[in-house]
């Protein structure tokens, strides 16, 4: 039988079955665009997946289903069985007890935090910036050595290269000489370390004592943490004494001695003292929903520490939670500068709050600077960045870009007393879909430490001009990149 169609087909009830998967195709299209709606995220975002799933018939559904938000709530609760049995509540109580005074000006802002992350303010006796990744496995592999209870590592990316061979091959050393040794890594961000060709460094490590631990391993019947819902944390802690938190990663990339000409610029911190407790407890919180196992109870995991001169607060975010914390946290250090704002971050692909915040900031009269990389690792991500420059120089924002070698590092130095260093990048996905966190610190000496630093970097970046030179095609692609800022 001809149908309308033009074509040979099979009648159902009276209508050929072109027009019956063309009903189906927009029934389908109207229930996922009902559920995308019930997720009642950002209305940008939402638009954005509406659109994408409308035009895209089928392969919509299926971003949708890997990239999208919907079973972020399951994980959630996941997490929360997992928090609420991370430590003894005594001790916790205990640890929550204790009092950092804090200037005036920024209690409400550790209020924010604290109500957001569920971290209060603490301190610490010191706070040193590591430069580098060859500076920061340098001290690593100094605090490993000397470690006499439990070493606790946490990282988004673990290569096992000569950096990362040489760290698994000191934490193996340490697990052989009896002290409790946790390793935890992101199965998308480590997938070498992972495979059967490396098996046998966590091998020799495990037959050692050292235990290990994958995040959101990938399975057949749960896609979506292959590229959502990622451990974008680099934590280690010692003791519970020494604490490592930044952006730097275990692998030869980040290490000027091994790659002396293009390693990655990147900063790290090493904090000593009680804050690094709270560090203590949000790996455990990772560990134990990774591992599904309590710690033994005959360790000290947040052993008692004298009050400090330097006042920290660990702020940690994840899609674990409403509250954004470091999104937050952010846009209220920005709302709070009256000075001075230097951002620098590896990917800039704001939300409309914290871009709303930073030329806020700008057009108030405060000097804002922002170092991004001339050469990123992600090219669309790059040209959404520079979809915003225009926008950004109208407010008096100064813009640079670093030249040559890849920018990692993730800081913002807020007038004179207010640093923040950590893993999240000034984007949507560090803000809201991965599980991030950073150091907040309180203090004029490591302002002016991280305040020399940005200078130094500032003589390796180049002003972007207002006008810039861009050809149409790459000012088009540039605006379709930012279109897709709410899912990158």
């Amino acid at each position: 039988m001809l149908t309308p169609f033009g074509v040979h087909g099979v009648v159902f009830l009276g209508f050929a079955w072109p027009l019956w998967l063309i009903w189906g195709w927009a029934a389908a299209a109207v229930a996922l665009t009902l559920w995308i709606i019930m997720q009642r995220k950002s209305p940008v975002s939402t638009l954005a997946w509406i659109i994408v799933v409308n035009l895209l018939p089928v392969v919509g559904a299926i971003i949708y289903a890997t990239f999208g938000p919907q079973r972020i709530q399951r994980q959630r609760l996941k997490r929360w069985h997992h928090r609420a049995s991370v430590m003894s509540r005594k001790d916790v109580d205990a640890l929550r007890a204790e009092y950092t005074e804090v200037p005036v000006w920024a209690r409400q802002h550790v209020a924010l935090i604290h109500n957001t992350a569920d971290l209060p303010v603490s301190s610490a006796q010191s706070v040193d910036i590591l430069p580098s990744g060859g500076a920061t496995l340098h001290a690593l592999l100094q605090e490993i050595a000397q470690a006499q209870c439990h070493i606790h590592l946490e990282y988004y990316i673990f290569e096992p290269d000569q950096t990362g061979t040489r760290l698994l091959q000191a934490l193996t050393a340490r697990a052989r000489a009896g002290v409790k040794v946790r390793l935890l890594v992101d199965a998308v961000g480590s997938p070498a370390l992972l495979s059967r060709r490396h098996r046998y460094l966590l091998a020799e490590y495990e037959a050692a004592g050292g235990q290990f631990a994958v995040f959101h391993p990938a399975r057949l019947d749960r896609l979506r943490p292959l590229v959502n819902l990622r451990t974008h944390r680099k934590i280690v802690v010692v003791d519970g004494r020494v604490g490592f938190v930044g952006g730097i990663n275990v692998t030869d990339d980040e290490n000027e001695h091994l790659r002396p000409d293009d390693a990655y610029r990147d900063t790290h911190l090493l904090i000593r003292g009680g804050a690094v407790r709270w560090l203590q407890y949000v790996f455990m919180q990772d560990w134990q929903y990774a591992e599904g196992a309590r710690a033994s109870r005959d360790e000290v995991l947040l052993p008692p520490e004298p009050a400090g001169p330097v006042p920290v607060q660990i702020v940690a975010s994840g899609p674990d939670s409403d509250t954004e914390a470091i999104h937050r946290a952010v846009i209220d250090a920005l709302n709070l500068a009256r000075e001075r704002v230097w951002l620098a971050t590896p990917y800039f692909v704001p939300t409309e709050a914290a871009l709303l915040a930073l030329t806020n900031a700008a057009l108030r009269g405060v000097q804002v600077k922002l170092i991004v990389p001339q050469r990123s690792d992600s090219l669309v991500v790059s040209a959404a960045a520079r979809s915003y420059y225009a926008e950004l120089q109208a407010a008096g924002v100064l813009v640079f870009e670093y030249q040559g070698r890849m920018f990692h590092a993730k800081t913002l130095l807020v007038d004179q007393y207010y640093g923040m260093v950590g893993s999240a990048n000034f984007d949507n996905r560090s803000f809201r879909l991965n599980f991030e966190v950073a150091a907040v610190v309180l203090d004029d000496d490591f302002n002016q430490q991280l305040a020399a630093m940005f200078q130094a970097d500032l003589s390796h970046c180049k002003l972007v001009p207002e006008r810039r030179a861009v050809s149409p095609w790459q000012r088009l692609f540039e605006a379709v990149a930012r279109l897709a800022s709410p899912l990158l």
